[in-house]
């Protein structure tokens, strides 16, 4: 069985569980998962884990993500994006200007109303299995960041068009940016594409295609230590690995860490063998991927 990551560029007309069905025929395995869900739409980087990596998902599903999405002015789908069906539209004569001046109020600590279509859970059921129902219900607002919101090309019209560069924390929902962004242009609008560029420090630069990934599966592999690159490191030597297999906790002044973790524990053969929180005063496994001996 392959354990470690693969980074994916998913293609449009794909859900997420698509591309880990598709992964998980590739290589022959079940035991595959993703970090983050992208909607069918919407291309871009998409974290898969084979093996023991699916029970690091969690760490790469809470890392900052980036987009660059097409928002459309003027006109409101029942989805918030191009997939919908139009409910309303009205001419938006508006300037970059004028967007470009509504985008402080969307950056920093915001609350975002998740959509109906999105996999939130109300009530045990998730919102998207409800709207395909035709059901809709009350949503509480959450907390998400958005650290930059920026437009990077426009175009003018009855109903116009802005390309935007989104840098975001886990759980925004850019297509909910999209409608709100033309809610407060005193309009409509809705997100009319999107694409990940990036999940925590994994980029386009290295997301391989599903079609190169089917053609040769083991080249498309991360190992273990890389898919947590993004925590901070902690290597131990022989003595100590021989605990972390056990599940040992430590005193937090008998490993060199810094911050509040989690840390990404490595051996000395580089193999990752673990990865710990702080509790207190103590360092506590969260996930102990090493067999023990």
């Amino acid at each position: 069985m392959h354990d470690g990551l693969v980074v994916v560029d998913k293609p449009a007309g794909f859900t997420s569980h698509d591309v880990v069905a598709k992964l998980r025929k590739a290589f022959g395995q079940r035991k595959v998962g993703h970090a983050g869900t992208l909607d069918p739409d919407a291309t871009g980087v998409l974290l898969v884990g084979l093996g023991r990596a699916t029970r690091l998902l969690r760490y790469l599903s809470e890392s900052g993500k980036a987009y660059e999405g097409r928002i459309v002015f003027g006109i409101a789908t029942s989805t918030l994006d191009a997939a919908g069906e139009v409910l309303d539209q009205r001419p938006m004569p508006i300037t970059r200007e004028d967007v470009e001046g509504e985008l402080p109020r969307f950056l920093g600590d915001i609350e975002q109303l998740p959509p109906m279509v999105s996999a939130v859970k109300i009530g045990g059921r998730r919102l998207h299995e409800l709207a395909r129902a035709g059901e809709e219900v009350e949503r509480a607002p959450r907390p998400v960041r958005v650290d930059r919101f920026d437009v990077v090309a426009f175009e003018a019209g009855p109903y116009p068009e802005a390309d935007v560069e989104v840098e975001c924390g886990s759980g925004t929902y850019i297509r909910s940016l999209a409608a709100d962004l033309g809610t407060a242009l005193g309009g409509f609008a809705h997100l009319g594409s999107l694409r990940r560029t990036r999940v925590g420090s994994f980029t386009l630069a290295e997301a391989r295609p599903l079609v190169d990934i089917e053609a040769d599966p083991p080249a498309a592999v991360l190992p273990l230590t890389e898919a947590m690159r993004d925590l901070e490191r902690v290597d131990v030597d022989a003595e100590q690995a021989q605990a972390i297999s056990h599940g040992v906790s430590f005193a937090a002044s008998a490993l060199t860490v810094h911050g509040e973790g989690p840390y990404a524990l490595v051996g000395p053969d580089g193999d990752l063998l673990a990865v710990y929180d702080t509790r207190g005063a103590a360092l506590r496994p969260a996930v102990v991927l090493a067999a023990a001996s």
